[in-house]
């Protein structure tokens, strides 16, 4: 099946949405984006998740990312079910809109290019139903993340959301972030980077975990971002202290 790797540019399609036509380059222009599909309208497990996007939309947009949900129903569907993800977050439906427009995507063309269908989960006509992906697109169009959920498990778009942080963290600054990481935590030094590299890029310092290989690939310098500190005062300490549950 046809589908996208990491570093691929996204296509720039156009196709129509419950605000209107679009083509994706110019509805992302210079921002971030993640386009996310989901099986079907008027389903319990998709509603939670579109409302669960639509409240954590101010959030994207601090962090300059538009959001473009897809899947394989009409546009008038769509809409219908729209006042229904309102209504699941307690908000009125009359005069309001999702934060986000959703593809109508009928004839399967786009999930089939971009190998979005689940060949598993069938409609009544025993077509294949869109699975829950999520792509993260860079401003440069390519693709940064992939993500490919069962229609049975809904996604957590905290974790999404986590995962944008640490995707801009690591295009702008040469750091990597390890297991469970947060803004304000301790990153990761790569370990392809000298020593003498990493004391002239991180003048907060750089901490090396003791390790019973005596190799120091486990090095930790503070969020430069943040510029908290990783370690303890105590000058002899070199396991970062906020990263230890992560060692």
């Amino acid at each position: 099946m046809p589908g996208l790797l990491l570093g691929d540019v996204l296509p720039n399609f156009e196709a129509e949405t419950t605000t209107g036509r679009v083509k994706l380059h110019e509805y992302l222009g210079d921002s971030w984006g993640i386009l996310f599909s989901h099986p079907r309208d008027y389903t319990p497990v998709c509603t939670t998740e579109l409302g669960r996007v639509a409240r954590l939309s101010s959030e994207f947009r601090k962090r300059n990312v538009k959001l473009i949900a897809l899947s394989i129903d009409s546009l008038e569907d769509h809409h219908g079910w729209s006042k229904d993800i309102l209504a699941y977050n307690c908000e009125k439906s009359e005069g309001c809109e999702l934060p986000y427009p959703i593809i109508a995507d009928s004839k399967r063309e786009l999930a089939v290019a971009l190998g979005m269908l689940d060949p598993i989960e069938k409609d009544k006509d025993g077509l294949p139903l869109t699975a829950r992906c999520v792509f993260v697109i860079g401003p440069d169009k390519r693709l940064k993340l992939s993500l490919l959920y069962p229609a049975t498990t809904g996604r957590s778009f905290d974790e999404i959301l986590r995962v944008v942080d640490s995707l801009q963290l690591t295009a702008e600054k040469r750091v990597a972030t390890p297991a469970d990481w947060k803004p304000g935590d301790c990153v990761m030094v790569p370990p392809n980077m000298s020593e003498e590299e990493a004391a002239d890029l991180f003048p907060a310092g750089v901490f090396s975990k003791e390790l019973p290989s005596g190799k120091k690939y486990l090095r930790y310098t503070p969020d430069p971002r943040d510029q908290g500190e990783c370690v303890d005062s105590e000058p002899s300490q070199t396991e970062p202290k906020p990263c230890t549950s992560l060692l």
